[in-house]
């Protein structure tokens, strides 16, 4: 037996005996006229005590993930039975018949009670969309910073994150300019602190949209997830799901946004309207280790525009410039 396997087994034991409870934690989905990508995850957690509204980061890595669950998901009257993997995640696409725009569906199980997901239905004319990361994009978390990482991650309430200066008023500004375009924030942050993120983005005005995460912890072939995969796939995804669509591809120069937008610009040229980066100050990007190379060749990015400044007001004037507000 797999040691990921005897920790979670053990894991599991110790959280029901100790009163934890299946949850199902519903993330937004998205989706066309046609069908519904259903994101979720299916957890035993513990009822949190009263905390006047400051939750801890910490908190989110205390639940325990329910393997293999089966998921009824209900839209529109029309009931789809689905299955959580093994890391209790539930990612499937189900069909479905639903007017543009953002909608309500409701996922239950024997277990747990029901929750509520919120999807984004995109409009078949919609030719406009927005990818952006999160950590020191929309959010000055310094995610590579082991100490601090850990800090922000396990300790620190959302209300005492830090917003990137700029960037919830020029993401509004597009949102103005292309009223239908989907937004999709892809991090590789894990799903266990998408509602703290959720709460973040509202009380920071970002405009609603959908959280493209990844799981946390080892897997039974790596120790380690690939965060450059995960964003790599999901970008392909998008691609093939949305072929008229063309992504406003949002980053930083911290991690390796520059060097993975480049690469979808290359390879999907048409789908791609921009890349914005924004620039770590020296000191960020110092604490990150190292500033990520951009790559400003035609040859390296493909002849998408590419856009980047220290701040959401700088992007802004250059994707004026560019036409793009």
């Amino acid at each position: 037996m797999q040691t990921a396997d005897v920790l979670h087994g053990l894991r599991t034991r110790v959280a029901r005996a100790t009163g934890f409870t299946p949850t199902i934690v519903a993330y937004p989905g998205y989706g066309t006229t046609t069908w519904v990508r259903v994101l979720a995850r299916v957890v035993l957690k513990s009822k949190p005590p009263a905390t006047n509204g400051k939750l801890r980061g910490w908190r989110a890595f205390t639940s325990v993930h329910v393997r293999n669950s089966q998921v009824e998901v209900e839209i529109d009257g029309a009931i789809h039975t689905v299955h959580a993997d093994s890391g209790g995640l539930v990612d499937v696409v189900v069909e479905a018949s639903l007017d543009p725009g953002w909608h309500t569906i409701i996922l239950r199980s024997k277990e747990a009670p029901p929750a509520e997901a919120h999807i984004l239905i995109v409009a078949p004319e919609t030719t406009f969309g927005i990818v952006s990361d999160i950590d020191d994009t929309v959010m000055v978390t310094a995610l590579p910073r082991p100490f601090l990482a850990l800090w922000n991650t396990l300790v620190l309430s959302e209300k005492a994150r830090t917003p990137t200066p700029g960037m919830a008023v020029l993401l509004d500004r597009l949102i103005d300019k292309h009223p239908c375009a989907p937004v999709l924030y892809l991090s590789t942050g894990p799903w266990n602190v998408a509602p703290a993120l959720v709460r973040f983005l509202e009380r920071n005005l970002y405009p609603k949209g959908v959280l493209l995460l990844t799981d946390w912890g080892p897997t039974r072939q790596r120790w380690f997830r690939s965060g450059q995969e995960h964003k790599n796939n999901n970008l392909k995804r998008l691609a093939k799901e949305f072929p008229n669509i063309q992504w406003l591809l949002v980053g930083d120069d911290g991690q390796h946004d520059p060097e993975i937008y480049a690469d979808f610009a290359r390879s999907h040229a048409a789908q791609t309207a921009a890349v914005a980066i924004r620039e770590l100050s020296p000191g960020e990007a110092l604490l990150a280790g190292g500033r990520a190379h951009e790559p400003r060749s035609e040859f390296l990015r493909g002849e998408a525009a590419w856009v980047s400044a220290p701040d959401g007001a700088g992007l802004a004037q250059q994707l004026q410039d560019l036409g793009f507000l």
